[in-house]
């Protein structure tokens, strides 16, 4: 399969590689904003918690890395859409992804080394650090990289279209053909 993952998708596409690497299921990954190991939140000591915090605290933990301050007009509809999405989401269902977010856990790399991988960064303010984004092109040194000027948290929402080009041009190419 041909995998597309943002944030905790793209952590969790790769973890799925790597646990099927003897008998690989994974063709390519593509990995959107997203990191390889869970220890650049910070959390790990609260990441046991978070299944006895009431929903409204975790939504604030949440939006606590969504972009404050101006932004464009489509970015801002991005995050008015993921804010929406959040208030979908029950107790159990975000104690549970923040814990995945949280406790300890990294990419082992040399398990996944024939998976063909794109990362999409961009270049403006999101909830990933510059030192995630450097740890990600170390792990993955013949990557392809496609870099996005703007696109913040959500750039498969409000940048779709340059998203999506590079998807078909990874697609395209013999980087991602059997």
């Amino acid at each position: 399969v041909h995998l597309f993952g943002a944030s905790l998708g793209g952590f969790l596409a790769q973890k799925f590689a790597e646990y099927t690497h003897k008998s690989p299921r994974v063709h390519s990954l593509i990995l959107c904003n997203s990191f390889s190991d869970t220890s650049i939140f910070n959390q790990t000591w609260t990441s046991n918690s978070f299944w006895l915090m009431p929903a409204f605290l975790l939504k604030k933990i949440v939006l606590g890395n969504f972009a404050k301050g101006p932004v464009d007009p489509k970015m801002a509809d991005a995050i008015d859409f993921m804010v929406d999405r959040l208030e979908t989401l029950s107790q159990s269902e975000l104690a549970s992804r923040l814990t995945l977010n949280c406790q300890n856990s990294y990419v082992e790399p040399h398990k996944i080394k024939d998976v063909a991988v794109t990362i999409i960064d961009v270049f403006d303010q999101s909830a990933l650090s510059l030192e995630a984004k450097e740890e990600m092109y170390k792990l993955y040194p013949n990557a392809r990289r496609a870099h996005l000027k703007t696109g913040g948290n959500f750039p498969y929402l409000c940048r779709s279209a340059e998203v999506n080009l590079y998807i078909q041009v990874c697609s395209d190419s013999q980087y991602f053909k059997h």
